[in-house]
């Protein structure tokens, strides 16, 4: 006699049903590594462009109501150019320069994407995708070095 439903399959045998590890004691594979990488520098990126507008009307509360407002916001001469205002402007709770750095960050996080991908290419000893991703990240960083000068 029988002590299952119709109609529905039989409960599984527990002696040879595999065990599934919980997610924590999962090891973090390369994938999991690099996606975390790329969530994580969007997330303190986005936080940090919020946070820096919601300073900067919070401060200037007359930016809602004044017609020049657009003008006054997205003006060059306002916003700090070097990294080094950035760095003061964050220290002096500017929201101009939180917004700045909130895109600082999201322009930083592609970059160390490519070089976690090299870390991983060497430990794994696979010459090829370690070279190519060499020369990528060279001519990222000469990007970078390069549009810094004027």
């Amino acid at each position: 006699m029988s002590l299952q439903a119709p109609g529905f399959p039989p409960p599984p045998d527990t002696a040879t049903t595999a065990v599934h590890p919980h997610p924590e004691t999962v090891p973090l594979t390369l994938e999991l590594l690099l996606s975390q990488l790329l969530r994580g520098g969007v997330l303190l990126s986005m936080s940090l462009v919020t946070c820096g507008m919601v300073m900067t009307f919070f401060r200037h509360p007359d930016y809602f109501s004044s017609p020049d407002a657009l003008q006054r916001l997205t003006s060059p001469d306002s916003a700090p150019h070097r990294l080094s205002d950035v760095f003061e402007g964050v220290l002096a709770v500017r929201g101009q320069s939180f917004v700045m750095a909130g895109l600082l960050v999201m322009i930083t996080v592609p970059v160390l994407r490519v070089a976690l991908s090299l870390g991983i290419f060497r430990a794994q000893k696979d010459r090829t995708y370690a070279a190519i991703t060499t020369g990528v990240l060279a001519l990222l960083l000469l990007a970078f070095l390069l549009g810094g000068v004027e």
